[in-house]
């Protein structure tokens, strides 16, 4: 698949690559975000993902009001993302860059390095209630017929 073609598909979708603005000097580099500048939404819930074994996976599910800024701290991992309609995949690997997941899209990460670190950024607490873990219940919500 060409760039353009998952660039297409991402908009569509409004899935977004998120810079995250950073800082480097000789002592390193300094990665930040903030509420609803960096990051489009209020930040209502932090939380990180690590120890994933290289044959996991994570996520399988869609959430019906929270969005999400997904971000590789340490590591690489594969991103699928699916709209009901269409699914695309993308390599996450850079600490300075996350991805947008909007609310009603479906993803699932996959195909983790040794050592990945993720952090995710949520614009809502969480809700037990407010998740769809049943992809076929998910393509029927999207796709009524």
């Amino acid at each position: 698949m060409s760039l353009h073609s998952l660039i297409r598909t991402f908009a569509r979708m409004k899935v977004e690559i998120i810079p995250i603005p950073k800082v480097i000097d000789e002592r390193g580099a300094l990665v930040f975000a903030e509420s609803n500048t960096t990051i489009p939404f209020s930040i209502q819930r932090v939380f990180w993902i690590y120890d994933i074994p290289s044959h996991a996976q994570r996520g399988g599910h869609a959430h019906w009001e929270c969005s999400e800024v997904v971000i590789p701290i340490n590591g690489a991992f594969t991103m699928c993302l699916d709209d009901g309609m269409e699914r695309r995949s993308i390599r996450m690997s850079s600490p300075d860059e996350g991805i947008l997941v909007p609310a009603g899209v479906w993803c699932e990460l996959k195909d983790f390095t040794s050592n990945t670190i993720l952090l995710v950024l949520a614009s809502h607490p969480y809700d037990p209630q407010g998740y769809e873990h049943n992809y076929d219940q998910y393509l029927k919500i999207k796709n009524p017929q």
